[in-house]
């Protein structure tokens, strides 16, 4: 960036910064805790990199902190494509339904959460893909250096069963699921306040949970269709 005279940094982040909360919704203001992965703890340290970084540069620096971006392009057309086996929930519940895999396993039904089941916030990735462009506008119209945090989130806690049973109703698909034991590594919930990027950006999430899963699932059967 300083070779280049690079002056705008958008950091793709992520909620797994907050570890596990302990007050839900999390805010920019909510404190970091002990990483629960190493992923988590990439993001972390990515964060501080471009902390002190900025410091330095006198840029302007924006993270944002995606929660969980699920789905696919409307078209069907253009999605994910995992070079491994996907951990994250979305792609298993396609893969399960289309049938490259045999059954989903649901983490621990044991949590002190609405059903027992872990709660994300999902936001689809056309969402995402939107705030990245009104991002760099909002870096673009500043006039001194800064340093932003940017929660992406929809501001709605969703479980693990509420996900798959979105799933069913938006494509009429019925999936083999079982319970299984607790997941290390797995936050038990979190879900965002977005209102920081509504006030910053004008972002607000358009993708409801059952477009999120019947966009996914449209990309599941395309690369069905073309044996990908």
């Amino acid at each position: 960036m300083q070779s280049f005279s690079i002056p705008h940094l958008v950091f793709s982040s992520s909620c797994s910064v907050y570890g596990n909360p302990e007050k839900l919704p999390v805010t920019e203001k909510t404190p970091l805790a002990k990483a629960e992965s190493p992923y988590a703890m990439t993001k972390q340290i990515g964060e501080k990199i471009a902390f002190d970084h900025a410091a330095i540069n006198k840029g302007f620096y924006l993270m944002l902190r995606y929660f969980n971006p699920v789905g696919a392009h409307p078209s069907g057309t253009l999605g994910q494509l995992p070079l491994e086996s996907p951990e994250n929930l979305c792609p298993v519940i396609t893969e399960t339904a289309i049938g490259k895999r045999k059954k989903l396993t649901v983490f621990g039904n044991d949590y002190p959460t609405k059903d027992g089941t872990c709660v994300r916030d999902y936001i689809h990735v056309m969402d995402v893909a939107h705030a990245h462009t009104l991002a760099f506008k909002y870096l673009a119209a500043q006039t001194k250096p800064i340093y932003d945090i940017i929660n992406l989130g929809s501001g709605s806690g969703i479980s693990v069963l509420e996900a798959i049973h979105a799933f069913e109703e938006a494509t009429g698909q019925s999936l083999n699921y079982e319970i299984g034991a607790r997941r290390p590594g797995d936050v038990v919930a979190i879900y965002a306040d977005p209102s920081l990027a509504e006030k910053r950006l004008g972002w607000i999430p358009k993708y409801s949970i059952k477009e999120m899963m019947k966009s996914a699932w449209d990309w599941e059967l395309y690369l069905q269709k073309n044996n990908v």
